[in-house]
């Protein structure tokens, strides 16, 4: 007996959906990228291998990245001597002396870099909303993605667990 048409359309767009999720939960590479910092220092993410690292993507005029900025700070500054680095990526549209201004004003003591052209973005799937965070283990696959601010105690199991030796 043939399937009515609405449950094999169902049983399809499920079928896709689990893959789409299988894919989605299958840790991928952190892309090959290089950051330039305010300061003019290169760092390429492939040089941190064996490092967990923090990519944050955030802008000056993001309400929520300003706010959740002294938290991200205290969670580098806990965790940095355990092998955490952290890269701040102001988005290509904030302008680069508001960033420049903003990370001397804060002291923020991780480097930020400017993303100018927007490749940065890009090679990291396109991120379009701040905040956008990624964690990366030490083996260079992203485990975490956090879309917006970050529950912070969440985030902080995720790095004690890609800390752990």
């Amino acid at each position: 007996m043939a399937r009515p048409l609405p449950v094999l359309l169902l049983s399809l767009l499920l079928g896709v959906l689990a893959a789409s999720l299988w894919q989605w939960q299958r840790p991928q590479a952190a892309p090959a990228v290089t950051f330039v910092s305010l300061s003019g220092e290169k760092i390429a993410l492939q040089d941190l291998r064996g490092k967990v690292v923090m990519v944050h993507f955030w802008a000056t005029s993001c309400a929520i990245c300003v706010r959740e900025m002294p938290a991200m700070v205290a969670s580098y500054n806990k965790y940095h001597s355990r092998g955490l680095a952290f890269i701040a990526v102001a988005m290509a549209y904030d302008p680069p002396n508001y960033v420049l201004d903003y990370a001397q004003s804060r002291r923020l003591p991780f480097p930020v870099a400017l993303d100018v052209n927007g490749m940065l973005a890009r090679a990291f799937g396109d991120v379009a909303q701040t905040p956008t965070t990624f964690v990366i283990g030490k083996d260079g696959k992203i485990v975490q993605r956090y879309l917006g601010q970050p529950d912070f105690a969440q985030l902080q199991r995720v790095l004690e667990n890609a800390l752990a030796p």
